[in-house]
């Protein structure tokens, strides 16, 4: 039998160390996070939860419930869920401002809402939800729970005065077969504010947040992440890309402060699937930070883009619970 020569020896050695440091540096850069995700039992739902807790279920409800699959091959109900947001909007008090434009035959609209920035008002923050739904399927989480949520921020927001200039913005067609191309509602409104030189400081993507499980094993993950992350898909994630992990960082610091509920965020390479799935993509293209609040979606959510994914499927107390911890990441980000 030949035996190991010390030279051997000493070079696997050296290669388990600068693997464990490749593993360390990854987690250090990628995944490690300020403070810590909530754990325990969750509190009472507040005055406040409650009430956000019925309205984010009565807006799910009327997207996915009343109006249902929403896209352009569906042009009726699509235009009804874009006038059911931006009447949403204007009863808050906002002036809606819509980009039209036209895909597949069908003209189609991004529904945006503004409060002014008082002491820096040319650095933008951007809240955005798509509220198209995929065919097949009438997105109660996908993305009805985003769109509700987007609407009950703004409402909290309304007549408020931010630092920064503040923006809601509902996007159509971020579904296939529009996904990533140029014909994505989120691409086309962020080449435009790129068209017009604004300054977006920070692009917040709700997309998908309305599922959470206790249940050991039901959350699932790319390979490897799954190594750094629980089993359990009870937590809102926080997902950007390497590029923009200062922002993921502040986004999770805050909310990890400000709310009683589990929280996971990560900065990982886009060729990761599911990094890169949701409108904050569009605004990576034209250089602008931006980060997705979500469930994970597939990784978690049976009904993904499902004729199942129905309001009834959604978790509508925990929901409350997350936008009221969104509301103080985006205090944060828009008070700077």
């Amino acid at each position: 039998m030949q035996l190991i020569t010390r030279a051997a020896v000493k070079h696997l050695l050296w290669s388990g160390v600068l693997i464990a440091a490749l593993v360390f540096g990854c987690w250090l850069v990628m995944i490690r996070m300020p403070s810590k995700s909530y754990r325990g039992p969750l509190p009472p739902l507040t005055g406040h939860q409650a009430a956000l807790r019925d309205a984010l279920e009565r807006d799910v409800t009327a997207l996915a419930g009343g109006i249902g699959e929403r896209n352009v091959f569906n042009p009726a109900k699509l235009e009804a869920a874009a006038d059911y947001i931006a009447n949403a909007f204007a009863a808050a008090g906002y002036q809606v401002m819509r980009q039209t434009y036209e895909a597949s035959g069908e003209l189609c609209e991004n529904l945006s809402v503004q409060l002014d920035g008082s002491r820096y008002p040319d650095e933008i923050v951007v809240v955005g939800a798509h509220y198209d739904s995929v065919s097949g399927s009438p997105g109660a989480n996908d993305n009805g729970s985003g769109v509700a949520a987007l609407l009950a921020l703004a409402r909290d927001w309304a007549g408020r005065k931010p630092a920064r200039t503040l923006r809601f913005v509902a996007f159509v067609n971020e579904e296939p077969p529009f996904f990533q191309t140029e014909q994505m509602g989120s691409l086309v409104y962020a080449k435009e504010c790129r068209k017009r030189g604004e300054r977006i400081v920070a692009m917040i993507s709700l997309e998908c947040i309305g599922y959470y499980s206790d249940a050991p094993g039901s959350q699932k993950y790319p390979p490897p992440v799954g190594l750094f992350y629980p089993s359990a898909g009870n937590f809102i994630g926080f997902v950007g890309n390497v590029a923009h992990r200062k922002l993921v960082r502040r986004c999770v610091s805050t909310f990890r402060k400000s709310a009683q509920f589990p929280c996971e965020g990560g900065a990982l390479p886009e060729v990761l699937p599911g990094i890169n799935w949701s409108d904050h993509w569009s605004f990576w293209q034209v250089g602008y930070p931006a980060v997705m609040v979500t469930d994970t979606a597939p990784f978690r959510y049976p009904h993904y883009h499902a004729a199942s994914d129905t309001p009834d499927k959604l978790d509508y107390a925990r929901l409350a619970r997350v936008v009221s911890g969104l509301s103080a990441v985006i205090e944060d980000l828009a008070q700077q």
